[in-house]
C-alpha cells in the first residue's frame, strides 16, 4: 500500500492554508445570514424534498454522463475518422455551453412542436408526448452536457497510455474485453472520482435547465428554490437556509472526491516545468498598474505605506522574472516543500509574490472604497468588496498571461496548475489582508 512520508512541516502549513480558507468561507456564511436578520415570518420551504430531487437528479446524472463518457472516450480512442480532432474539440467546449442553448435546443428536437413531433404527425399521423420535460428532459439535457466533457476527459487519460503497455496487451493477443479490463480501465478508475465529484455539482446546481425543463415543483432543486425564494416570495430566511444546505452538499462531495482521489506515485522530488516568465509580459502587467496608480495618486492620497508596499511589490516582480537562479529564474526557485507532486510544487517564490501583491492591491482597493464612500467604513461591504475586486484582477492578470502566449512566441507563461495555484495564492493573500484591515483597520487607513 502507497503510504505518504512523515512531513510535520507539510502538514502544519496545510492546516494554517486549510483554516485560512475555512475562515474565508465563514466569513462569506456570516455575510450571508447577516443579510436575512432583518427578515420577519417563518419560512415555508421544504429543503427535505428539494434536497432529495437535488440529489436524485444530480447523481443519476452523473451515473448516466460517466457511462456515456466512458462509451464516446472508448470508442473515439479505438477509431481514426476525418473530422475527429473537431468531434474532440466540440467535447471539450461542452463544459463552458451555457444550459440554455442545450435547453433550447433539446425543445426544438424533442418539443410538443419539435422536429420529432413534427415529422411524427406529418409521416403518420400521431404525436407522442414529449420526454424534453420533466426529470426525464433534465437529465437528457445533462447528460448532453457533461458525457461530452466526461469523455473528452476520458478520452486525455486513454491517449496517454504508454506505447509500451499496448505493444505488450497487442503481443499477449488480448481481445477488446481483456484490453479494456487490463489497460483501459486503471487508467480511467483514478480520475473517476474527481470528475464524478465535478459533473455532480455541476448537476447540482444547475438552474436554466431545471428551470426550463423542469416542469414545475415536483422537478424543483435547491438553485430554482433559492431563485424563487427571493424573486417572488421574498423569502430571505428561505433562501439562506436553502443556500447554506447547498454549499454544506457541496462540500461534503468535495471531501468525499479528495478522500477517495489516489495518492501520487511519484513522492520523491520530481522535475518541475520552469516557467521562464516573458520580460515583455511583466512590463506591459506594470505599465498598466502604474498608469492607474498614477492617475489617482493625487485624488486617492494614497498613504506612504501603502506606496512602499507597491514599490516592494513592483521589486519582487521584476525580480522574479529577471534574476537568474540556476538553469531557470527567481519565479521558479522553490523556498520549502509543503506539498509536491508530479505536477505542481508548494512554496515557491512565485506562489508567495502573488500573496503578497494582490494582498496589497485588496488592501489598496479598501482605502479607495472607504475614501470614497466613507459610510462603508467598518462594514462587511468594505471587507468583501476589495477581497473579491482583487480576486477579479488576479484572475485578469492570468488572462493578460494566456494572452501572451497566444500572441508571443515562447513565453512559457501560463499552464493548468500553474495558473490555479496563482488564482488560490491571489485569494489567500487578498483574504489574509482584509482579515489584517479588520483588526488594524484604524491605523491601515
Amino acid at each position: 500500500m502507497l503510504t505518504l512520508p512523515r512531513r510535520p512541516l507539510r502538514v502544519a502549513a496545510a492546516a494554517t492554508l486549510t483554516l485560512i480558507i475555512a475562515a474565508l468561507i465563514a466569513a462569506v456564511l456570516w455575510a450571508i445570514l447577516d443579510a436575512a436578520t432583518d427578515a420577519t415570518g417563518g419560512s415555508r420551504v421544504d429543503i427535505a424534498h428539494l434536497l432529495r430531487m437535488t440529489a436524485l437528479q444530480a447523481g443519476l446524472t452523473m451515473v448516466l454522463s460517466l457511462l456515456v463518457g466512458t462509451a464516446l472516450a472508448w470508442a473515439l480512442n479505438r477509431l481514426r475518422f476525418a473530422g475527429r480532432d473537431l468531434v474532440v474539440g466540440l467535447f471539450a467546449a461542452a463544459i463552458v455551453t451555457p444550459g440554455m442553448v442545450v435547453a433550447f435546443g433539446l425543445l426544438s428536437i424533442w418539443g410538443r412542436n419539435g422536429w420529432i413531433n413534427q415529422a411524427s404527425e406529418a409521416l403518420f399521423g400521431i404525436g407522442f408526448e414529449s420526454p424534453a420535460y420533466g426529470l426525464s428532459g433534465i437529465l437528457l439535457a445533462h447528460v448532453i452536457l457533461d458525457g461530452a466533457f466526461a469523455g473528452r476527459i476520458l478520452l486525455a487519460r486513454l491517449d496517454a497510455i504508454p506505447q509500451s503497455r499496448l505493444k505488450m496487451g497487442q503481443s499477449l493477443g488480448l481481445s477488446a474485453w481483456q484490453r479494456f479490463a487490463l489497460i483501459d480501465w486503471p487508467a480511467l478508475r483514478g480520475s473517476l472520482p474527481g470528475l464524478g465529484a465535478i459533473i455532480f455539482l455541476l448537476a447540482f446546481t444547475s438552474f436554466p435547465i431545471v428551470l426550463l425543463l423542469g416542469g414545475g415543483p415536483a422537478n424543483q432543486t435547491l438553485e430554482v428554490a433559492i431563485y424563487t425564494a427571493v424573486r417572488l416570495d421574498f423569502d430571505l430566511v428561505g433562501a439562506v437556509r436553502l443556500a447554506l444546505t447547498q454549499i454544506g452538499v457541496c462540500s461534503l462531495v468535495i471531501l468525499l472526491a479528495s478522500a477517495f482521489t489516489p495518492v501520487p506515485s511519484a513522492l520523491s522530488r520530481s522535475t518541475q516545468p520552469r516557467w521562464r516568465d516573458s520580460a515583455r509580459v511583466r512590463v506591459l502587467q506594470w505599465a498598466v498598474l502604474i498608469a492607474l496608480v498614477g492617475l489617482n495618486l493625487r485624488k486617492a492620497e494614497f498613504p506612504a505605506g501603502m506606496l512602499w508596499a507597491l514599490s516592494l511589490w513592483g521589486l519582487a516582480h521584476m525580480a522574479g522574472g529577471g534574476v537568474p537562479v540556476g538553469d531557470s529564474v527567481l519565479y521558479s526557485m522553490h523556498l520549502f516543500r509543503v506539498v509536491e507532486t508530479d505536477q505542481y510544487f508548494i512554496l515557491k517564490y512565485d506562489q508567495i509574490v502573488h500573496a503578497y501583491g494582490f494582498g496589497v492591491t485588496a488592501w489598496l482597493l479598501w482605502h479607495l472604497m472607504t475614501r470614497h464612500f466613507p459610510a462603508t467604513r467598518g462594514s462587511a461591504t468594505a471587507l468583501f468588496y476589495p477581497l473579491f475586486a482583487s480576486m477579479g484582477l488576479g484572475a485578469l492578470n492570468e488572462m493578460i498571461e494566456f494572452s501572451a502566449v497566444l500572441m508571443v512566441p515562447e513565453t512559457n507563461v501560463g499552464g493548468y496548475y500553474n495558473t490555479a495555484l496563482d488564482l488560490v495564492f491571489n485569494c489567500m493573500g487578498a483574504a489574509i489582508a482584509m482579515g489584517m484591515v479588520r483588526v488594524f483597520g484604524q491605523r491601515a487607513g
